[in-house]
């Protein structure tokens, strides 16, 4: 897995609070831009190439990559208007080099083992690969059910759990089954896709019980600046 697409287009409305006028992913933790943990991080995993899907402030994310990382090797996927994840994710694909991707979040960090998953994900022949991270007394996120060979064989809403597996937000793709998909110009990544399609195609799930932070609400950005310094 050489290439990854990082969703990076969200407008952070639930930051607003604590961080105001700066596109979510560009959310300053222990002094660096939120994205720039996510980068390094898979850059440290093996990626060679990225491809930042952007909408809100897009400018200010670009300056940014472009001050900080002079030899990233990266290109920009810029919404006009708000495609949805599905629709993001989409209209970057067609800027790979390859047929496969990581897909993440610019807002969530998983420290996930790309080579162990993109092992799986081969052996699978799999169109879409979620890494799962387990979690305990939660209500935040809804549970996603495999079989005893990982397929995906249920997606359950969110509400308390004393336990469950979570989608962590990082994904292995076949980008090239899925641009022949027969999706909405907007759609969901996790509704429109995952959830409407896992009984029809080969989705697996890996289970990584490593590092997850989502700073996509005011108390767990609070935290992070502790845990990321």
């Amino acid at each position: 897995m050489k290439e990854c697409i990082i969703l990076a287009g969200g407008l952070g409305t639930r930051l607003r609070s604590v961080v105001a006028e700066l596109p979510k992913c560009m959310a300053p933790v222990a002094g660096r831009p939120f994205i720039d943990y996510v980068i390094d991080y898979f850059l440290e995993q093996g990626v060679e190439k990225f491809i930042l899907a952007l909408g809100y402030k897009a400018e200010v994310i670009i300056g940014h990559i472009e001050q900080q990382y002079t030899n990233l090797e990266v290109q920009y996927s810029i919404e006009t208007e708000p495609l949805g994840t599905g629709g993001a994710i989409k209209k970057a694909c067609y800027l790979l080099e390859g047929k496969t991707a990581v897909v993440t979040n610019g807002d969530t960090l998983y420290k996930v083992n790309v080579t162990e998953a993109g092992t799986a994900f081969e052996q699978q022949q799999a169109d879409c690969m979620l890494v799962l991270k387990p979690m305990k007394n939660f209500e935040r996120y809804g549970v996603v059910e495999l079989d005893e060979a990982g397929k995906i064989i249920a997606f359950k809403e969110k509400q308390f759990y004393e336990e469950g597996l979570i989608n962590g937000g990082v994904y292995l793709l076949n980008a090239a089954g899925f641009l022949k998909e027969d999706f909405a110009e907007k759609f969901s990544f996790e509704k429109d896709y995952l959830e409407a399609f896992y009984a029809f195609r080969k989705m697996y799930g890996i289970v990584q019980d490593a590092y997850f932070i989502d700073i996509g609400i005011p108390e767990d950005f609070v935290r992070v600046q502790g845990e990321l310094m």
